[in-house]
């Protein structure tokens, strides 16, 4: 875990986690008049949209069950130290939504309930989830401390007008890609926004272009293999968007979220931009409506590996320390249940999570579709090991420092990026003990 986030907000987070510590009434009895508490993840447009969105659902749980629910609203900025540091102090919320790349990390402190066959079996059993969603929920070869509850995927969304004008068609592969940019890139206009100052964003798709690779980031014992030949020429793929095809404006070295390379997309400022599916409510608000864009999967090279996204989203955990184990299984299987995730579809742009099930975060039919089978048939999860936090970290953020240095007009080489791998490697290696 990341320490230095722990130690940053230790002392105000701890107090406030004593005043919504977990409730009191025994895990024995009946659930029916207990009180749980809650902490979401921001979803929505803001926090009290989260809380607008949420609360009559959590009113229909409270009414079908007589269990009470203590809702909080986290903001993504706060909220893995607040797990970490719940996690440190041991009092935490009875159920909280985590980010599903921080599984592995946070099953291995201990401080999570496995979903054994009785824990799975109270919640509706593991054959209600979309395979791929479940497999985000720890490490493999253990029961799983989450369960996804929100399913996002990443898609390259094109301006239709634009590529209809340009004469070229959305791409099946990354040369055509690459071409389609450069038609589309004018001095006015450019092929491509991308979040080059975002960690976060960065280390995704440098994950995503090394397994279209077959590149991996940890062995089968958990060490990093940052350094590989797959990995080192994926990120270099990506960078050289910007550094040598030219086809994004280099003031995106500075986007720090994936909001503002949406933006540009809706504006006309770009012809493509590589998205997660909750990207369409900031288009339409913008004022471009759903058929003048569409979406594609994220393209490979010719002849490489067809994986276009990570299964990304928003999985629930139980604290084990719970003094309410069995309100609390309730409501996850409440919240993962068909009907729940029917309200929640729209308002928070997710894909299902539960298998069979349609989705409704649109009403493009085509988009539906696309984003659907991307994330069930065409992804391949982070790493599920322990130290995928530091991955996400050191990796993501080496990336960022990569993009300024091309902004600034220097040149980053194959082995400018594997000595920064190394450097990387190196840092999770030590938090490992190695």
């Amino acid at each position: 875990m990341r320490k230095r986030a722990i130690v940053a907000a230790a002392v105000a987070a701890a107090v406030s986690l004593v005043v919504a510590g977990c409730s009191s009434s025994g895990s024995g009895g009946s659930a029916s008049g207990s009180t749980i508490t809650y902490w979401a993840s921001n979803q929505g447009t803001s926090l009290d949209n989260d809380k607008q969105v949420l609360t009559p659902v959590l009113d229909e749980f409270t009414k079908q069950t007589g269990v009470k629910v203590k809702l909080e609203v986290i903001g993504w900025n706060d909220l893995q130290t607040r797990i970490q540091t719940a996690v440190t102090s041991g009092q935490g919320p009875d159920v909280l939504n985590i980010g599903n790349t921080w599984a592995a990390s946070l099953q291995a402190t201990g401080a999570f309930l496995p979903y054994d066959d009785a824990n799975m079996k109270a919640i509706g059993g593991s054959d209600k989830f979309v395979p791929t969603a479940l497999k985000t929920g720890g490490a493999e070869g253990k029961p799983v401390t989450s369960v996804p509850l929100y399913g996002l995927a990443y898609g390259l969304y094109y301006n239709k007008k634009m590529f209809s004008d340009a004469g070229i068609q959305p791409p099946t592969n990354w040369e055509e890609l690459v071409s389609d940019a450069k038609k589309l890139t004018n001095g006015t206009t450019y092929g491509f926004s991308l979040a080059a100052g975002s960690y976060t964003e960065n280390v995704h798709f440098a994950f995503i272009n090394a397994s279209q690779n077959g590149g991996e980031w940890f062995d089968s014992k958990g060490n990093p293999t940052f350094t590989s030949t797959a990995n080192v020429q994926g990120i270099k793929r990506y960078l050289d968007l910007m550094q040598t095809d030219k086809v994004v404006n280099t003031s995106n070295a500075q986007y720090d979220n994936g909001v503002q390379a949406v933006n540009d997309f809706a504006t006309g400022k770009v012809g493509m931009i590589l998205s997660q599916n909750n990207a369409d409510a900031s288009i339409v608000s913008n004022g471009m409506k759903s058929d003048q864009y569409g979406v594609v999967p994220f393209p490979a090279p010719e002849g490489a590996k067809q994986i276009a996204t990570f299964p990304a989203g928003i999985n629930l955990s139980i604290f084990k320390n719970t003094k309410n184990k069995d309100a609390a299984l309730k409501f996850v299987k409440y919240m993962t249940s068909e009907d729940t995730q029917s309200k929640l579809a729209k308002p928070y742009a997710t894909l299902p999570v539960l298998d069979g099930v349609k989705p409704t975060f649109t009403d493009n039919a085509d988009e539906a579709a696309t984003f659907q089978k991307i994330y069930n048939d065409m992804s391949k999860p982070l790493p599920l090991v322990p130290a995928e936090d530091q991955f996400e970290n050191t990796v993501g953020k080496a990336m960022n420092d990569m993009f300024a240095k091309i902004a600034t007009g220097s040149t980053v080489s194959e082995s400018d990026i594997k000595s920064a791998m190394q450097n990387a490697q190196d840092q999770v290696k030590q938090s490992l003990g190695g």
